[in-house]
């Protein structure tokens, strides 16, 4: 029989054995060979059943007739109404349904189009009830975006770069039986979205917004702000003063808004309020395109210090890792510089992005790109081609966009930064993936588009536009690459003194890709038609119908990309190659990207051609069974031990007694 000091010291052991692996697995998982993103990991069935990026997802929406229609005819008041949904052969019942956006549903509103974007709120009338564990998703209706795939590729690049994104695929949407249309389904910015990135102990996320917040309640960010300015014209703008303006001896963008209140004026909106990122001062009510978007309701005053404290190092320049996730910051401003993305942080409205903050540190999390690929604000075609990487603002300046000024000032960062554009160049457009993807989506949904009841543009608009996507494409890392070179001058002043070394921009047509204000058909009506190819990049350029000027006045929606295509198959991004290190502050995961050895994108390139998903990680980013059977044995594990510790307590006490 065991001795009683013996079994003492035995269950004295093995519960300090138990305690230990407990630790060790919650706070140093690294130790075991576990990932942040392994340890993190929940159960994200939708990301294959609503995100499936290898075809098109039916969402069957049932809804009662009546109040179908007077949801429609009541847009402006955003409100829900119930519905059935059916994706993937599963009904959800009493899920809400409700348009959203703010210039493209009054767009919408004002023809005689129904093709309104949507959102679907799963728990809006049963508590807890998710769509495959998805708590909110928007359908976005790919308004004046010729390509449909604009979004689509703007989140692929950057998920290829290993940037925090949502989850997003194309759907067709069929109701109480009638095709609606072809959509964009991108996973909301909320509590799964944390949950999936950041894992159950996530921190505060904020919707920035500079236009249409209204100084809503803290707490309700969807109800006001959706996506962008007003249709009357750019806030503290008139839109008939600025085409006025423009007309005036045939000005471009940017010398349209330098007439109408300078540079730093950017459009009347560089006027404080937090969405520029600039610190003013310790009071919350300063921030208000910022706290009036949080999306948690937890937020408190505690949390509002510690973002404006780190506003205010952020301003100060110093000590910038302790305010920053600067990886991902760098990451962020480097693929929107290429997307040339102006209807963001980067142009006049300082909008359409998220603020994430954890322990005091800041991550910007993308939102919102239908009009990137240079179509809003962004001049010219040689304008948009050419944007220089090194100030990648408009309408603004480098001074009035604090997270790019401190950043790009610092020679380190600086050169980090040239370092992360080179490396996008090369595994994404100089090895023709882009093309590819290009192809394979078109492929994906072309038929789609072409049988699409309420299109906006035309199939034969939306092939033309496809080709120019291409060219804009080629034509914009050719332009990088000189930038890094130093062959064309990488700012804004050097580019308006040597014009001579810009790539030759005179093949693209902005507005065959569709610009802002463009295509507001569909439902039956005459379709807006695309001018006919011509160039358009001289300064005077009928700006009315291209390049971002008000006229139709539409701001973008919100929005994993196919890859080189395998046998008509979509795959995924290649991964972005950082130094051997998945992306992330100090070389830790930040879980855009999850990959654990660096690869190529030759390596990535399986045996039909496409590319594949780093080991571990299924098509949406997120780990699959083997990473969940990791994470869940070694907890299995720490419970037996520990359960076995008490078992032989409670045995030896038994025997004791007797």
């Amino acid at each position: 029989m065991i001795q009683s000091k013996k079994i003492g010291i035995l269950v004295a052991a093995v519960t300090a054995l138990t305690l230990g692996f407990t630790i060790v697995f919650s706070y140093f998982p690294g130790l075991l060979g576990i990932t942040a993103s392994e340890k993190n990991a929940v159960s994200t069935e939708y990301a294959e059943k609503l995100f499936d990026k290898s075809s098109v997802t039916e969402i069957a929406v049932t809804v009662d007739p009546d109040a179908w229609e007077e949801m429609l005819e009541n847009t402006a008041a955003e409100e829900y109404i119930a519905c059935d949904v059916t994706i993937a052969g599963t009904t959800f019942t009493n899920v809400g349904i409700r348009p959203k956006g703010n210039t493209s549903l009054s767009q919408v509103a004002s023809s005689d189009s129904d093709r309104y974007s949507f959102k679907f709120q799963f728990d809006e009338y049963i508590d807890g009830q998710t769509c495959f564990g998805l708590d909110k998703f928007v359908a976005n209706n790919l308004i004046s975006d010729a390509t449909c795939m604009k979004e689509y590729l703007s989140y692929d690049l950057m998920a290829s770069m290993g940037i925090d994104t949502p989850l997003y695929s194309f759907v067709n949407i069929i109701v109480n039986g009638e095709t609606w249309g072809l959509y964009l389904a991108v996973e909301a910015l909320e509590e799964s979205f944390a949950e999936r990135v950041y894992g159950s102990d996530y921190g505060n996320l904020y919707k920035v917004e500079t236009v249409g917040n209204g100084g809503g309640e803290r707490g309700q960010a969807e109800e006001e702000q959706d996506d962008g300015p007003q249709a009357d014209g750019f806030p503290g703008q008139n839109g008939d003063a600025f085409e006025g303006a423009l007309e005036e001896g045939g000005r471009t963008v940017k010398e349209t808004q330098a007439a109408l209140g300078g540079s730093r004026g950017g459009m009347g909106m560089d006027s404080g309020s937090g969405g520029d990122l600039v610190y003013t001062d310790d009071d919350p009510n300063s921030y208000s395109d910022i706290f009036s978007g949080t999306v948690f309701d937890k937020t408190g005053s505690a949390d509002e210090e510690r973002l404006i404290e780190a506003l205010k190092t952020l301003n100060d320049g110093e000590n910038l890792e302790s305010c920053l996730d600067i990886d991902s910051a760098l990451r962020y401003i480097a693929a929107n510089a290429a997307l040339v993305n102006l209807d963001s942080y980067f142009g006049s409205l300082k909008h359409n992005y998220y603020l994430y903050e954890k322990d005091g540190v800041l991550t910007v999390l993308p939102w919102d790109y239908n009009l990137s690929f240079g179509g809003f604000q962004s001049g010219d075609a040689s304008s948009a081609v050419n944007f220089p990487v090194d100030t990648p603002v408009s309408g603004t300046t480098m001074e009035a966009r604090p997270l790019v000024n401190v950043l790009l000032s610092n020679e380190s960062y600086l050169t980090q930064y040239h370092q992360i554009l080179d490396e996008m160049l090369s595994s994404y457009f100089e090895n023709g993936a882009f093309s590819a993807k290009v192809d394979a989506l078109d492929a994906l949904i072309g038929s789609y588009v072409e049988n699409d009841p309420t299109a906006f543009y035309s199939y034969e608009e939306y092939c033309a536009a496809v080709e120019m996507l291409k060219t804009f494409g080629e034509l914009r890392a050719q332009s990088i690459r000189g930038q890094l070179d130093g062959t064309i001058p990488s700012t804004d002043e050097g580019q308006t003194a040597d014009p001579s070394s810009l790539v030759d921009a005179s093949s693209v047509n902005l507005s065959v890709m569709g610009t802002q204000g463009s295509g507001q058909g569909g439902m039956g009506t005459d379709r807006t038609q695309a001018p006919a190819a011509q160039d358009d990049t001289e300064a005077g350029a009928d700006a009315g119908e291209q390049n971002g000027v008000p006229g139709g006045q539409d701001i973008p929606q919100e929005g994993e990309m196919p890859s080189v295509p395998g046998n008509g198959s979509i795959g995924e991004p290649p991964d972005f190659q950082n130094g051997g290190s998945p992306p992330g502050l100090n070389g830790q995961d930040d879980g855009g990207n999850t990959s654990q050895e660096p690869q190529t994108a030759d390596d990535r390139m399986n045996a039909d051609g496409a590319f594949s998903p780093p080991e571990g990680m299924n098509g949406s980013g997120a780990w699959e069974a083997d990473g969940f059977l990791t994470t869940g044995l070694l907890i299995i594990v720490s419970i037996l031990l520990l359960g076995g510790a008490i078992w032989f307590v409670c045995r030896y006490q038994r025997r004791k007694n007797k």
